[in-house]
């Protein structure tokens, strides 16, 4: 049986560790341009301080040398992903992100470790706490997607739901789920199974509206029309100040649809 969950837990680090490489796309996007655009910095925040929360629930529990080995690397990578954003972000974002930094992996890490320490009567209690708490964390985390999926079917389009990232979280979920399982641990079994059904849940919205996109960008390409139609409809009314007002609008450049980028969090 431990022979099992040592191969479960080996094949879960490779997964996991194609999943941190999963945004490298994104990060090339933004080297190209730049510029952050969209993106978000919050799941890779969030990230670290899994994995970090993670490395220290493993330090309170025996032979658990493969889960702070990924998280180790996941908290190298995460930590790489947070510089660079700093690095091509706008002055906004950077204060946000390192506000969220400062809140979640200093204050918030900092705390739990403090009460947990002092508060909890041995190492066995204090994982238990310590667990509770990573599972908890877990489940929240894997319910972030919703915000995706819901996302993707208003605007019809996959464009910030990639591919391999969903199907390399699927993997990671399967592999860690059995993993927990066969250690008896649940604290690690029980979020995963979650993390399977979005994950699949993904994979199914991609093959629906994996060519959403065009329909966004039609979209588009139609909303000057609709301007004119209502600057027709102004004339006819004889309000030419508005008129005016609405004609800057279009020398301006048209109205875009705006789609807001939230990618999912990264957990082992």
């Amino acid at each position: 049986m431990n022979h099992l969950a040592f191969v479960f837990g080996l094949l879960g680090n490779i997964v996991s560790f194609m999943v941190f490489l999963s945004p490298l796309p994104t990060f090339y996007k933004i080297y190209k341009k730049k510029s952050t655009e969209g993106f978000q910095s919050v799941p890779y925040v969030m990230g670290l301080f899994s994995a970090m929360l993670w490395i220290y629930y493993a330090f309170l529990k025996p032979d658990t040398t493969l889960l702070i080995t990924i998280n180790s690397v996941g908290c190298l990578i995460q930590s790489s992903y947070i510089c660079f954003y700093l690095f091509f972000a706008p002055k906004y974002a950077r204060v946000q992100t390192v506000k969220m930094l400062v809140l979640l992996n200093v204050v918030g890490l900092g705390l739990i470790m403090l009460l947990t320490h002092f508060l909890a009567k041995d190492d066995s209690y204090r994982a238990n706490i310590v667990g509770w708490i990573c599972l908890v964390f877990s489940l929240c985390v894997f319910v972030a997607p919703l915000c995706v999926v819901r996302q993707v079917i208003r605007t019809k389009s996959v464009e910030y739901m990639p591919f391999l990232l969903s199907f390399f979280l699927t993997l990671s979920a399967v592999m860690w789920f059995f993993y927990g399982l066969l250690r008896k641990d649940y604290n690690i079994a029980i979020p995963n199974v979650l993390g399977f059904i979005f994950g699949v849940l993904q994979m199914v919205l991609y093959a629906i509206y994996k060519n959403g996109k065009k329909v966004v960008q039609e979209k588009q390409h139609q909303l000057p029309e609709i301007l004119q139609s209502q600057i027709i409809a102004i004339e006819e009314q004889k309000l030419p100040e508005l008129k005016d007002q609405i004609i800057d609008v279009v020398k301006l450049g048209g109205i875009a649809v705006e789609i807001i980028p939230v990618l999912p969090v990264l957990v082992v």
